[in-house]
């Protein structure tokens, strides 16, 4: 007669044989899993033996025994879960110590330190008496901030709006509007930024790839200066034209518009242009350029649409920009007209593509995702704050004073004639 019988409830039966089914569990856990219902001796169980087990699903017999074992002795969740108690150290750190140094990565490096490391976290736990042990492991440290999603090694460059700004929102809200609008070919769409390229030549030429071998390329290079890319981009068509210049002031920008007004859109009695809030980025460009006859005529076919401050993410050219940056630019270019060719090459490419913008970040979307930016509305007052009734009555006394010397003097004057 067997020493341990296996006799599982209607639950437990249940969940493994809903485990089984689902196939995500460890193979371990699975295989336990059909152990259990193969020996359950209940009502309606198969009861087989270990040796009909140990054939059916490929196992030992001592696995067959261990599982039977752990189930009398210790219960159905150590049986089937295979809770070992080998192997049960403390944990280093607790989940108070794990809070605070969440608390300490999240706070500024200590002077003479950048940011924090790994071995600077584990000393500083050790030093505020956080940990019971002398010392704990860098790798203790790095697993409890992968568990939090904690890296103290990055940073990122973020564009960081102000809080509750009505001067953001509104400039924001003005570009959301703009997008939403259909394609009219009297009054097209255009996104309108730049951005600087530094020509950086080699020194030596590089090596080509080979077969097992990455192109190399030598870490001495020489400088040749910076040229500037202007983006003009028209969402609603798929078209861009970068332009390569040499500088960017205002006489760039203004030719850049005149270009857009007579060449690219001749016929639109209207062109909208969405664009930064970089110091070139106004009407001031033309009369600084143009005579004022020819600079009021291109000014009066624009019609300007600025991002807010801390919100450039939301003109479309900068996407282009981004793209272009990273498929065409993400290398070493010596000389300007080099520059100038490759990006010809790669706006073709995209155009003949219509490559555009999925924009769908709508005004809707910004009154709830940005919802913070948003000022408060102040509780309705009247124009001018009421004065105290103390105040008042003050004022009043004060008048019939004035009023009452005037008429003594008045009637002394009268008196003396």
């Amino acid at each position: 007669m067997k020493k341990y019988i296996i006799t599982l409830t209607d639950d437990e039966r249940a969940q493994l044989e809903k485990a089984i089914a689902a196939g995500k569990a460890a193979t371990r856990k699975l295989t336990r899993a059909r152990i259990l219902l193969k020996a359950d001796s209940g009502l309606g169980g198969p009861a087989w033996t270990d040796d009909a087990i140990r054939e059916a699903l490929e196992v030992d017999l001592k696995t067959v025994a261990n599982v039977r074992r752990a189930f009398v002795e210790e219960g159905f969740e150590v049986a089937w879960h295979s809770h070992s108690t080998r192997n049960h150290r403390q944990r280093k750190i607790d989940g108070a110590c794990e809070a605070h140094l969440i608390a300490l990565m999240c706070q500024p490096a200590p002077s003479g330190h950048e940011r924090w490391t790994l071995r600077l976290l584990a000393e500083r736990l050790v030093k505020l008496e956080q940990v019971d042990l002398d010392s704990v492991s860098h790798e203790t440290v790095r697993k409890t901030l992968a568990r939090n999603e904690l890296k103290p090694w990055q940073k990122e460059e973020w564009c960081i709006p102000p809080e509750q700004s009505g001067e953001f929102v509104c400039h924001m809200e003005d570009i959301l509007e703009v997008y939403t609008q259909p394609e009219d070919p009297d009054c097209p769409l255009v996104c309108i930024d730049e951005f600087s390229k530094q020509l950086v030549a080699e020194t030596r030429v590089p090596l080509p790839a080979q077969p097992g071998q990455p192109q190399r390329y030598d870490y001495e290079y020489r400088r040749e200066g910076v040229c500037n890319i202007f983006m003009t981009f028209v969402p609603l068509r798929g078209q861009r034209w970068p332009t390569v210049t040499a500088r960017r002031t205002y006489r760039d920008y203004a030719y850049l518009l005149q270009d857009l007004v007579d060449v690219r859109f001749p016929d639109a009695k209207r062109v909208k242009v969405v664009t930064d809030n970089l110091n070139i980025h106004s009407g001031a460009a033309l009369y600084e350029t143009f005579e004022p006859a020819e600079a009021k005529r291109i000014l009066d076919k624009l019609e300007f649409h600025t991002t807010p401050k801390h919100g450039s993410w939301l003109n479309m050219a900068e996407i282009e920009l981004s793209v272009l940056s990273r498929q065409c630019l993400d290398r070493r270019i010596g000389q300007g007209y080099v520059v100038e060719r490759e990006v010809a090459a790669w706006a073709a490419e995209r155009n003949a593509a219509h490559v555009s913008v999925d924009w769908r970040f709508t005004t809707a979307d910004a009154r709830v995702k940005l919802k913070r930016l948003y000022p408060v509305p102040q509780p309705d007052s009247p124009p001018s704050a009421s004065l105290p009734r103390a105040a008042t009555e003050s004022a009043l006394k004060t008048r019939c004073r004035v009023h009452k010397r005037i008429h003594h003097k008045a009637e002394q004057h009268s008196q003396g004639k």
